[in-house]
C-alpha cells in the first residue's frame, strides 16, 4: 500500500481483520525487552528456531500484523520469499504498555483463531507474562499468568527459560 501511496512509506501500521492500524511508537522500556528476547532466544536457539523480531505474520488474506517476536520453523531462505504463516510458528510474542488492552483484545485472540500455538503477552505495566495455549476459533483455550519469581518455558523448547524478574527488571 505504500507503493501505491494509499499510506505513508514510513508509516508504523499492520494489517489486522482488513483493518489498517496505527502502530504506537516503542519506547526504551518496551524497545529493550524485545532486544532482551532476542538475545536470549538467540543465544539458545541451536539451529532449532529462526528468532524474527518485529517482522509480518501472514495470519489469512485480511490479517499480516508484525507482532514483536517470533520463534519460526528454519526456512532455508530466512523467510525471504515470503512471510511466516501459522504452521511455521513455534511462538509468537508482544510486548505490551499503551498497547495493552489492543494487544490482549484483539491481536492474542486473532493469533489463537489462525491456530498459532503459544502466544505471550508481556505486560510491561502489570509486570507479568501471560501465555496462552491451546488455540481454537475464538482465541486461546488456556491462560497462564507469570510473574517474577516465576520462569516462562515455551511448549515447543521446554529447555528454553525465560526469567519472568530479569525480563521485567527496568534500568535503574
Amino acid at each position: 500500500m505504500a507503493e501505491t501511496g494509499v499510506i505513508k512509506p514510513d508509516a508504523r501500521v499492520e494489517l489486522l481483520d482488513g483493518q489498517i492500524i496505527d502502530m504506537m511508537p516503542i519506547g526504551p522500556f518496551h524497545g529493550g525487552t524485545v532486544n532482551t528476547l532476542i538475545q536470549l532466544f538467540s543465544e539458545l536457539a541451536k539451529k532449532r528456531y529462526l528468532v524474527s523480531a518485529q517482522n509480518p505474520v501472514r495470519l489469512n488474506d485480511h490479517s499480516e500484523p508484525e507482532p514483536d517476536l517470533m520463534l519460526l520453523k528454519p526456512k532455508a531462505d530466512n523467510y525471504k520469499s515470503r512471510h511466516p504463516k501459522p504452521g511455521d510458528v513455534f511462538l509468537i510474542i508482544e510486548v505490551a504498555d499503551s498497547t495493552l488492552e489492543f494487544d490482549r483484545e484483539e491481536k492474542i485472540p486473532a493469533y489463537g483463531a489462525a491456530g498459532i500455538s503459544e502466544a505471550w503477552l508481556v505486560n510491561l505495566p502489570e509486570q507479568k507474562i501471560e501465555v496462552y495455549r491451546e488455540p481454537h476459533y475464538t482465541g486461546y483455550g488456556s491462560k497462564t499468568v507469570l510473574r517474577p519469581g516465576e520462569k516462562a518455558q515455551p511448549s515447543a523448547f521446554p529447555d528454553v527459560t525465560v526469567d519472568v524478574a530479569e525480563l521485567l527488571r527496568q534500568a535503574g
